[in-house]
């Protein structure tokens, strides 16, 4: 399901106008950014936890030559599902 799959499935769900629906959505996906990108969590009860971490600076090699590089430091982005959530896809 890409974005538009989602507001047609959302606006058809609600009743509320696609052009409403789509606004909201991006709205909620900003904020949800925000907050992860300042360091903040957010948890959606029933659905699931995005989060920030971080990766360690380490030494990899390059699969062509065999060179040895350094890969930085690196912020991630966590997902936990929910316990409802896994309980739907499990089920």
């Amino acid at each position: 399901m890409n974005k538009q799959e989602l507001i047609d499935a959302v606006a058809a769900s609600t009743g509320a106008s696609k052009s409403s629906t789509g606004e909201a959505i991006d709205a909620v996906i900003h904020a949800i950014t925000q907050a992860v990108a300042s360091g903040d969590g957010v948890q959606l009860v029933g659905f699931g936890s995005f989060s920030q971490g971080s990766r360690a600076a380490r030494t990899g090699r390059n699969p062509a030559t065999g060179a040895t590089i350094n890969i930085a430091a690196a912020k991630t982005v966590k997902f936990t599902p929910g316990k409802a959530f896994k309980d739907v896809v499990n089920s």
